[in-house]
């Protein structure tokens, strides 16, 4: 089933607080819950809900991202005409090379490309979010409300800065609340916005001429003060953010929760994502697994503990991983002691190390390092 509804995928901010993480990669890239991928909830949220045309926007390190998606086969938008289009970085300022200062710089890099779609409806999404969103839904709200924008927002404590709509018995926005903390009135918002076509390229244009590129505080607030009408659509459920190294902490140890879990991955609106074939993990009589996610293709000797494990992980005997993430194809060796650790993936651990962090400062071991 096909809508009127084309996807755009904003992958192209830069995330220095995500340190080496994204030394290589976007966070969009980024391994999530040991086998997906950060931008596999923005694909897979677009594919459930009929999207057959979608435009990743990049910036710099998008190698990763783009083997990942590749023809957009796993997530069923490889095809003739349309699918999967990757945007690489153009930006109007030749001298900032290739960075943008907002998204609606990046849009507007890209307007040749915003002109040709076909689709009345367009949904601009994060691809460092880890939500499950009900796109269906959200548009067929937006279209129901007779606004030119909907934002998605939900009524949760979002991670950092973030915006805040206060909204009328309706659920349409009467104020817009730029760059809050915390607690606060109103709603957050989710940095996904459905918009009409026409609205969408009207802000584009706007932001040429006046040189104004930030799509909250310039597009949809300016909107907003010209009397435009924004609604409001209320996420139920999991949504954060991915945008420092706790945050990705915070995030994968959210999954060792059943609530969380079954709130990002419902039965009903699957995550997709590329997927490798790997034979089932092997445990050791000398193993210990408790309360953690181990993907298949891993071979474990030692004691496992509220960690997030990819495929392709050793862990040798004596071992003992606390609050751990560990990416794939990562090999530690006997008695290693790991406590708030991060490490990426075709990284090796020595025997007898012991490494030890904490929830707000974890250790991080870059990829392909050994430790």
């Amino acid at each position: 089933m096909t809508t009127d509804l084309h996807g755009i995928i904003s992958a192209y901010r830069d995330s220095p607080e995500l340190g080496v993480l994204v030394q290589g990669r976007t966070a969009s890239a980024l391994t999530f819950a040991g086998r997906y991928r950060l931008v596999d909830f923005a694909l897979s949220s677009m594919r459930l809900a009929g999207v057959r045309n979608v435009g990743v926007i990049m910036q710099k390190e998008y190698q990763s991202l783009m083997d990942h998606i590749g023809s957009g086969k796993d997530w069923d938008f490889s095809r003739k005409s349309g699918g999967i289009s990757l945007l690489p970085p153009f930006s109007l300022d030749a001298a900032r090379s290739g960075e943008y200062s907002g998204l609606l710089e990046a849009l507007l890099s890209a307007e040749s490309y915003l002109k040709r779609i076909q689709e009345n409806y367009v949904v601009i999404m994060p691809g460092n979010m880890a939500f499950n969103l009900d796109l269906k839904a959200a548009l067929a709200e937006h279209i129901a409300s007779g606004a030119g924008i909907t934002a998605v927002c939900f009524d949760g404590i979002p991670n950092g800065e973030h915006h805040r709509f206060v909204m009328d018995e309706e659920g349409n926005v009467k104020e817009m609340l730029y760059r809050r903390v915390g607690v606060g009135t109103g709603v957050a918002d989710l940095d996904t916005y459905i918009m009409n076509k026409d609205v969408l390229l009207e802000m584009v244009d706007i932001a040429a001429s006046e040189m104004r590129y930030r799509l909250h505080g310039d597009g949809v607030r300016g909107y907003l003060n010209r009397g435009g009408k924004v609604h409001v659509y209320l996420h139920k459920g999991y949504a954060k953010q991915v945008n420092s190294i706790k945050d990705y902490l915070e995030a994968n140890m959210d999954m060792l929760v059943r609530e969380n879990r079954r709130s990002l991955f419902p039965m009903d609106r699957p995550i997709l994502t590329k997927d490798r074939a790997d034979v089932s993990t092997y445990y050791a009589e000398t193993s210990k697994v408790t309360n953690s996610l181990v993907s298949d293709g891993c071979f474990i000797e030692g004691t496992v503990e509220n960690c997030v494990i990819s495929p392709g992980v050793h862990i040798g005997k004596g071992t003992t991983l606390k609050s751990c993430i560990i990416m794939r194809d990562t090999v530690i060796g006997d008695h290693v002691t790991l406590e708030y650790v991060i490490s990426d993936k075709y990284a090796h651990v020595n025997d007898g190390t012991c490494l030890i962090g904490s929830e707000a400062v974890p250790v991080v071991i870059p990829r392909g390092v050994t430790a």
